[in-house]
C-alpha cells in the first residue's frame, strides 16, 4: 500500500536526527541535531500551529470563516498560514521589522497580511507586535489570537511529539537536551517529557544576549531596560512567556549574534545543514556547554535546530551584510597558531597521573613551558600548572616525590583545529591553555601566549 499523507498537515513531525560531526570536533560527546526544517512549512512552529488552532475551535474562540491574527517572528505564521489554507481561514500577522524580507514575502505568498511593527518598543507599547495584533483581534468580527506565548496547547504539543520522537529516536539514551528558549513551549513541553522518561536528562536552555529570559532563570533583577535589540530572530523575548516553565529546565547559556550566525554558516559549510541563525544559537550554545561541561564519550547530546536557512538570505547568508553589521572579519583557525608557534615543540608534551611532581617540574623546566595535560591510560584526566606546583612546593617542600594524580587539575578544554581563535579566547578567560584534537588524537597545546603572539603579530 502507497504511503499518501490526507493533507499537508499530516506530514509534520518525524524530522530526522542527525549526529554532527565535524563541527564537534574536540568533544567527545556525540552531538545530534533534532532537524525540524524537515516540516512541511520548514521549522517547529508546525508542530504547534495545528494544536492551537484545534484547541481553539474546540473552545468556540475561532468558527468557520473566522480570522486568526498572531504576532510571529515568522515561522509561526507561515505554520498557521498553512493550517488556515488547509481548513479555509484568514490570516493577519503583526511581525517585528528586525525580521528578514523573505519572511515577510513568505507570509504573503500563503495569502496572509503582514502587520509591520517597530522592534525597540516594550511590550506594552500600542506599537508592539504584540499590542497591534491584540488590537487587530478585538477590532475585526470573527478574529481570534492563538498567543502561542501562553496558550498551554503549545507546550503540551511537543510535550506529545517532539519529546517522544527524541526519546524513540535514541532509544532512551539521550543524556541532554538543548533548545533555544522563545515562546518556552519547545524547550518546556519536551524538556518535560524527556525528564518523566528518564529524571537524570539535563534541559539546556540557549538565550541569546540582548534577552532576559537568562536572567529570569538565574534569578537576576531585572527590568525592561536591561532588554536590548540584538540581531538573531524567533527567540529570546523582553519578557517572561507563561510557556517557559523553568522547572524543566537545569541550566541556560547565553550566545551573541556573531556566535550564533557563525556557527550557523559553520552547519552549513561543514555538516551540510542549511538553517537559521536560532539553530546557530542552539548549536554554539550546545557546543560551549559540552566543553564546559566536559561531556564525556558516554554523553548523547540532542540539540533542536529550529527552521532553514533560505529565509535567511538577505542576512546571516550575506557576506555583505554581516560585514556592514561586523559579524564577518578574517578569520583566524586555531591550527595557524598551533603550526606558526614561535618555539616549537618536539611533540605534545604531558604527564601520566603517576608520574612525580618533581618529574612534572623537570618537564616544565626543560622545556619552558607553564602547564602539562595529564594523562591516564591514554585518556586526558586533569591539567598540573606552574603557579599551583610553585605554591605547593614552597609550602611543603617534601611533595615533590608524590604523583601528579595528587594534585590533579581541571583538564585543559578540547578545540577542533577549524575552531576560530575568538571562539578559543572565550576558553581561555577561565582556562590557561586549549588541547587542539584530531581523529582521536591531539595535535597540540595552545596556551593564552600563542594567541597573544599571533594576534598580535596581526594588529
Amino acid at each position: 500500500m502507497p504511503k499518501i499523507f490526507a493533507d499537508v498537515l499530516a506530514a509534520v513531525g518525524n524530522t530526522p536526527l542527525i549526529r554532527l560531526n565535524r563541527i564537534t570536533a574536540g568533544i567527545p560527546a556525540s552531538i545530534c541535531a533534532k532537524l525540524e526544517a524537515s516540516n512541511p512549512g520548514r521549522s517547529v512552529k508546525d508542530r504547534i500551529a495545528l494544536a492551537l488552532v484545534e484547541d481553539a475551535e474546540k473552545k468556540g474562540l475561532l468558527k468557520p470563516g473566522g480570522t486568526i491574527v498572531e504576532p510571529t517572528s515568522g515561522n509561526m505564521g507561515v505554520a498557521l498560514a498553512i493550517v488556515a489554507a488547509v481548513k479555509g481561514y484568514k490570516c493577519i500577522f503583526t511581525i517585528p521589522d528586525k525580521m528578514s524580507i523573505e519572511k515577510i514575502r513568505r507570509l504573503r505568498a500563503f495569502g496572509a497580511e503582514v502587520v509591520v511593527t517597530p522592534t525597540a518598543v516594550p511590550p506594552e507599547s500600542p506599537q508592539s507586535y504584540y499590542s497591534v495584533a491584540r488590537r487587530l483581534a478585538e477590532e475585526i468580527p470573527g478574529a481570534f489570537m492563538l498567543m502561542q506565548y501562553d496558550n498551554p496547547a503549545n507546550t503540551e504539543a511537543h510535550y506529545a511529539s517532539t519529546g517522544p520522537e527524541i526519546w524513540e529516536q535514541t532509544d532512551g539514551m539521550v543524556t541532554h537536551f538543548v533548545a533555544g528558549m522563545g515562546t518556552g513551549g519547545t524547550i518546556s513541553g519536551t524538556g518535560k517529557y524527556l525528564k518523566e522518561k528518564n529524571p537524570r536528562c539535563t534541559v539546556v536552555g540557549v538565550d541569546p544576549e540582548g534577552s532576559i529570559l537568562a536572567k529570569e532563570f538565574k534569578r537576576e533583577r531585572w527590568s525592561w531596560s536591561d532588554s536590548y535589540p540584538y540581531k538573531v530572530e524567533g527567540i529570546g523575548e523582553d519578557f517572561v512567556p507563561k510557556n517557559l516553565l523553568f522547572q524543566h529546565i537545569d541550566d541556560v547559556v547565553t550566545i551573541s549574534d556573531r556566535d550564533s550566525f557563525l556557527t550557523a554558516r559553520r552547519l552549513a559549510r561543514e555538516e551540510g545543514l542549511f538553517c537559521g541563525g536560532s539553530s546557530g544559537t542552539a548549536v554554539e550554545g550546545a557546543l560551549r556547554y559540552a566543553r564546559e561541561k566536559q561531556l564525556g564519550k558516554d554523553d548523547l547530546v540532542v540539540v533542536l535546530l529550529p527552521d532553514a536557512g533560505e529565509i535567511y538570505l538577505s542576512k546571516m547568508y550575506s557576506d555583505e551584510w554581516m560585514r556592514q553589521n561586523q559579524f564577518l572579519g578574517r578569520s583566524v583557525r586555531i591550527a595557524e597558531i598551533l603550526s606558526q608557534k614561535k618555539r616549537q615543540l618536539p611533540e605534545l608534551l604531558s604527564v601520566e597521573t603517576t608520574s612525580t611532581l618533581r618529574d612534572a617540574i623537570e618537564m616544565m623546566n626543560r622545556f619552558g613551558v607553564s602547564q602539562l595535560p595529564v594523562f591516564e591510560k591514554g585518556n586526558l584526566v586533569g591539567s598540573v600548572t606552574e603557579s599551583v606546583l610553585f605554591q605547593r612546593t614552597m609550602d611543603s617542600p617534601e611533595v615533590m616525590n608524590l604523583t601528579v594524580g595528587a594534585l590533579l587539575e581541571p583538564p585543559f578544554p578540547t578545540v577542533g583545529p577549524d575552531e576560530d581563535v575568538f571562539d578559543v579566547i572565550k576558553l581561555l578567560k577561565t582556562a590557561p591553555a586549549v588541547l587542539v584534537r584530531q581523529a582521536g588524537g591531539y595535535l597540540g597545546i595552545v596556551t593564552r601566549s600563542d594567541v597573544v603572539e599571533r594576534l598580535g603579530g596581526s594588529l
